[in-house]
């Protein structure tokens, strides 16, 4: 890969996914040393400390304030990407519903992640399980509509190469989700905390691989001051257009 032909922006995914990804770890580090839960590493509760689930390692100060400030962040970077994404493929989606549907479940997940973050688990525990519900839910729909739109569209032939872990993390995702509330059910407190905290590293990584596409594109704004350049501004946007098209098939 050149470098040199990179776009800046593919640093964005990849900026929300170790932020994200090292912010989460920090709360549980934090919650460990505070004795408010037991490691994921033990096999059986060893007192009273609370299982190690993110929202319980996230539920008491000074862990709640670092996993507000993490999950806002990320649902911030995450609606960004999101918007993005959908401005990168709709030039060249076939079916414009699927890439609508993409945003629109990304979305979805950005603001199920801020009622994650703003409403701790102890002080507001219904609003905390439907951020979750929607962050797990739409995040998991939002990651499969993406790997069949990495395929259709085919971004400079790099499908198959972005397609496939796309595909392979959405499968785990899916897995993860399904055996996660298998094992609630089963009041499964040693084995629950683990498998969620695979999901969320496997769907903060997937946002990673966003990186793929997103070091072809270069995304500008144009700012124009009153109605008289409105004209203007409608022939600049033609040549940006065809301009931009151009660079997309040339880079």
């Amino acid at each position: 890969m050149d470098t040199k032909k990179c776009s800046v922006w593919m640093f964005l995914p990849l900026v929300m996914s170790l932020f994200t990804s090292v912010g989460l770890w920090i709360v549980y580090f934090i919650a460990i040393e505070d004795k408010k839960i037991f490691p994921l590493t033990f096999d059986r509760r060893p007192d009273l400390r609370r299982p190690p689930y993110i929202s319980i390692a996230g539920d008491t100060p000074p862990a709640s304030c670092v996993f507000s400030q993490v999950m806002n962040m990320a649902a911030f970077l995450a609606l960004v990407i999101a918007v993005l994404r959908f401005i990168q493929l709709k030039p060249k989606a076939i079916n414009p519903w699927l890439s609508i549907s993409g945003l629109v479940a990304f979305c979805l997940t950005s603001f199920g992640m801020t009622l994650l973050g703003n409403f701790q688990l102890n002080g507001s525990e219904q609003i905390h399980n439907i951020g979750t519900s929607m962050t797990f839910g739409f995040g998991t729909l939002a990651c499969w509509i993406q790997a069949i739109l990495t395929f259709k569209i085919n971004i400079k032939n790099e499908g198959r190469k972005a397609g496939i872990p796309r595909i392979i993390l959405s499968a785990v995702i899916t897995v993860c989700v399904i055996i996660y509330f298998i094992f609630e059910w089963q009041k499964l407190i040693i084995l629950a905390p683990r498998v969620q905290w695979v999901l969320v590293m496997c769907f903060v990584i997937y946002f990673g691989t966003l990186a793929v596409e997103f070091r072809h594109c270069r995304f500008e704004i144009i700012c124009i001051e009153n109605q008289e350049h409105q004209e203007i501004f409608h022939s600049i946007s033609e040549n940006m257009s065809d301009l931009s098209e151009y660079q997309t098939d040339q880079v």
